[in-house]
């Protein structure tokens, strides 16, 4: 069934908003993936934060020549049925989240991303990509190593003093 142009024009705004406020964009392939199996990515999706768009290849060419980050981004990998993650929150969600479905479900196939600053990233990058850790790991690393020193110091005292309490017990007992 064929597209209004009214319906096109809104399908390339939509692409454009999304991809203006993108922290990066990943696509797969999706042949032979059921309605129930794109239904349930897209659920997996709405968790992370990422909004999954099936659009066509030609309007979403039409939408990064709209933006200017995108204007001069290599288009060519855009060929076939492809299924679209974008998060605006963070850049390892889309990765993460088609690269997770992707090893359920065989019939998707990580084909590229785009990075905010509109860098074309491979198939290999995107899956290197979701192999990251996420930010609030991240986060919780660097808290964590910033802490150690401070738990060593107090695990240190703490030895000290249970040292000194179990002496004065020994002797207060005998």
């Amino acid at each position: 069934m064929a597209i209004s142009r009214d319906k096109k024009n809104t399908l390339v705004a939509d692409m454009s908003q999304l991809l203006t406020t993108a922290k990066s964009t990943a696509f797969a392939a999706y042949d032979g993936l059921s309605v129930a199996d794109v239904q349930k990515l897209r659920a997996e999706a709405r968790t992370e934060g990422v909004t999954i768009k099936v659009i066509k290849n030609r309007l979403v060419r039409v939408a990064l020549s709209e933006v200017p980050a995108y204007k001069n981004t290599d288009t060519s990998v855009l060929t076939g049925q492809l299924i679209y993650a974008v998060s605006s929150d963070d850049e390892v969600a889309p990765a993460k989240v088609l690269n997770t479905f992707a090893k359920k479900h065989d019939a998707l196939r990580i084909v590229g991303g785009f990075a905010d600053d509109g860098i074309l990233m491979s198939a290999d990058d995107v899956i290197a990509l979701a192999s990251l850790p996420s930010k609030a790991q991240l986060v919780a690393e660097v808290i964590a190593t910033l802490l150690s020193p401070v738990h060593d110091v107090t695990n240190a005292l703490a030895g000290n003093l249970h040292g000194l309490l179990d002496g004065i017990e020994a002797k207060a007992t005998s």
